[in-house]
This record gives structure tokens, sequence and C-alpha cells, in this order.
């Protein structure tokens, strides 16, 4: 009986997996035993979501709690956002360890946490801790099993499949930023925090008893190395991973300073709040039907054009913002490529290096993550604030500069995978 993985999608562009070496005689993966292959069901159930809503105590923060220390501010949202990814070396030494129940169990707790605490700070350093640190742990034992699940379960339809999952945390910036806005004029921001703290506890339980792996860690798990450097023998792995590292430094950039550019405009609060929701809203929708569309069309071909269109919108639409008007044009459209960003590339990466490496390729590649996410936005305030009054074209210049470039090695991993042909890819 002939054995196969049945994933359509690894790579088949002449070069075998890890130069050289055959996938079927790893230490993992045995042929003369059938259990040991994956056979992805295309049906699955689990949904997850965390929203974007930081922008929103953002512009709160720093107009009225902790007046003048904005660029102290925004470390707190970049920290909080780059160790969703702290595990990442460590993904799949944590999930064998733990299990996906108890990884998320522990991050249900960390979050909730998290968000309650911050609501007795008095001080920058004190939410730094709790709003930015705490919460972005918590939130790497949440992101990782909600990342690799619908991986796993999906192969024809796994675009779309990611792109359901992914967009609950668009869907979650939609509603906890109004939510959030709402709760901080009637009560103040300590009770928004309080509140959205018990809701993150009651919706991360739901997720907890509902997300689950397809197969287990002998399966998904590589070579059971605590870090994988021998995904890197792969070109496409290597190539995917610089095009995470350079993206991330100018993915969030726009999501965390709109609220803050809309008020620099002197606009209505209503305008600062809704851009933040409005963009997850439609970044919810677009991991949808770019999930859609890239199971029709290419994943590989989906994931350079929204890349790069992300980049064009920051160039040529941010750097005149001068209006409301233009302010939501680009706030749309960089919500829709945006969200098409985020549904692709972790759904192009079982096509890189097979469902039996998925674990230690999630954590390798979310790890590029972590080092845009803290860095980016607190490069581009910095920016922003050399002239007076501040700029935001210089943030916008530097968001559109690093995505553009990210998205180059999105066309080359295009290639890599399908060459120059016109194809779906």
């Amino acid at each position: 009986m002939s054995h196969s993985l049945n994933e359509k999608d690894i790579n088949t562009n002449g070069n075998d997996f890890l130069d050289g070496e055959n996938i079927h005689e790893s230490n993992i993966i045995k042929q003369d035993d059938d259990d040991d292959y994956i056979t992805p069901p295309d049906g699955g159930r689990g949904c997850f979501g965390y929203n974007y809503s930081w922008g929103v105590f953002l512009n709160y923060y720093k107009t009225n709690v902790y007046v003048g220390q904005m660029s102290l501010l925004s470390w707190i949202g970049s920290i909080c956002v780059s160790l969703f990814f702290i595990i990442g070396p460590i993904n799949q030494l944590v999930i064998q360890k733990m299990g996906y129940k108890y990884m998320l169990a522990t991050g249900t707790v960390l979050c909730s946490a998290a968000l309650i605490l911050a609501s007795f700070a008095h001080e920058v350093w004190q939410v730094f801790l709790s709003q930015g640190v705490l919460f972005g742990i918590g939130a790497s034992f949440v992101a990782f099993p909600c990342m690799g699940a619908p991986q796993q379960w999906f192969s024809e339809r796994r675009g779309l499949a990611v792109g359901l999952a992914f967009c609950g945390s668009g869907v979650g910036g939609l509603v906890i930023s109004n939510i959030c806005n709402a709760i901080i004029k009637n009560l103040g921001y300590q009770w928004a925090l309080r509140i959205v703290g018990i809701m993150t506890f009651v919706l991360l339980s739901i997720a907890t008893c509902l997300v689950r792996p397809f197969g287990d860690v002998r399966k998904t798990g590589g070579r059971g190395k605590i870090i994988s450097w021998y995904l890197f023998k792969n070109p496409m792995f290597t190539v995917m991973f610089f095009h995470g590292l350079i993206t991330t430094f100018g993915y969030m950039t726009p999501f965390f300073l709109l609220p803050s550019h809309a008020q620099s405009l002197h606009l209505n609060s209503w305008v600062g709040t809704n851009l933040s929701a409005i963009m997850s809203a439609v970044n919810a929708v677009a991991r949808v039907f770019t999930g859609y569309i890239g199971d029709k069309f290419g994943r590989f071909n989906s994931l350079f054009i929204c890349t790069f269109m992300c980049g064009v919108c920051c160039l040529t639409i941010w750097t005149n913002v001068h209006n409301e008007a233009t302010l939501w044009v680009f706030a749309i459209l960089y919500g829709f490529f945006g969200g098409g960003y985020v549904a692709l590339f972790p759904a192009v990466q079982p096509q890189v290096v097979g469902l039996e490496n998925i674990s230690p390729a999630i954590g390798l590649l979310y790890t590029t993550n972590l080092f845009g996410y803290l860095f980016g936005t607190p490069i581009a305030t910095a920016l922003i604030n050399t002239t007076t009054p501040p700029s935001y074209l210089y943030g916008a210049l530097w968001a559109g500069s690093t995505i553009i470039v990210g998205s180059l090695f999105a066309g080359w991993l295009r290639i890599l995978k399908g060459g120059f042909k016109f194809a779906k890819i």
C-alpha cells in the first residue's frame, strides 16, 4: 500500500525538503506506519479572537492620564504584541509539555489578570508590566494553539479556514473598541479595563474548551528539537522567515497610531475611536475574503499582492492624509489588505514545510514578529516626534517602506514555489 501525506501543497518545485533529505525519512515520520501520516479532513471546530483596541487606551492615556509620555506609552502596545510570540522558539516543547488545553487555560488566566491589574496602575511602568508584559505573555499561550489548529484541520479550504479563525481578532477590535470607549466615558478607564478583563476570561474559557489539535506532537512536531534550526535548510522557509521579520516592523503602526493621528488633525474624538473599530471590521471581513480568494487563485499569489498593497497604501495615501475623508480611505484600504496578510501568512506555511513540521515552523516564523512588533511602532513614533508639531508623514514612510521590502520577499517566495509562470500558486 502506498503512503502519502495527502498534503497536496507541499513544495514540489524540484527541490526535496531539507536540502535533499526525503521528508518521509525523518526520524519523526516513518513509512511503515499509516498512523504517522496526517490527512487533513477539511473540517474542524473552534475559533478565537483577540482585539486591536489598544489604540483607544493609548489615546486616552496620553491625553488624560500620562500626559507628555507618548514615547514611553508606545512601547506598551509594542511589547504586548511582540510578546504574543515570545514562546515561538520553544513552541513545540511547550505544546508537548502542556498540550493545547492547558496552554489556553494558562493564557486565559494571565490575560484576564493583566487587564484587571492594569486598572489599579498609577505609573507608566505599572501599565507596562501589566497591560504590556503580562498580557503579552498570556496572549502567547493563547495565540499558538489557535494559529496551529486551523492549519492542521484543513487542506483544500485552508485559506478560508484560517481567515475565519483569525477574523476573531478583527471582530474583537470592532466590538471592544466601542465598548471600551463607552465605558471610559461613563465609568472611567479603570472600569473599562476591569470589564474587558472579565469578558476576556469568559471568551477565552470558551476557546479553551473548543480549540483542539489534529494529530499529536509526534506527527506535527518535526524532529522534536527545542529550536528546529534544520528548517532553514529549506530555502522557501528561510525566505518566508525574512518576509515575516521585515513586514512586521511596519504592519501594526497604522493600527496603533491612527487614533492619535486623527486627534492631531483636530477631528471629533468619535473618529479616533471608530477608526480602530472600522479598520478591525474591514480587517475581519478581509481575512475571510482573501483566505477564500487565496484558495481559488493561489495563496502565494494573494500573499504577495496583499502585502505589497499594504505598503502602497501607506506610501501613497497615509502620507497624503490631511482631512477626515482621506483618513477613512486609508483606514479601510489598509484594513482590507492588512487582513489578507494576516490570513495568508499562516495559510501558506504548511505548503512550505509540510504538516509534519508545522509546530516548530509556526514557532520560528512567528518569532520574527517579536522584533518587528517590539521596535516597529516606537521607531515610527520617534520619527513622528522629530518635528514640532509631530509629523505623521515620517511614520507613514517608515511603515510603508518596511512593508514594501517585506513584500519583495513574499514575491521571492512565490517565485521559489511556482517560478515566473502565471498560474495558481
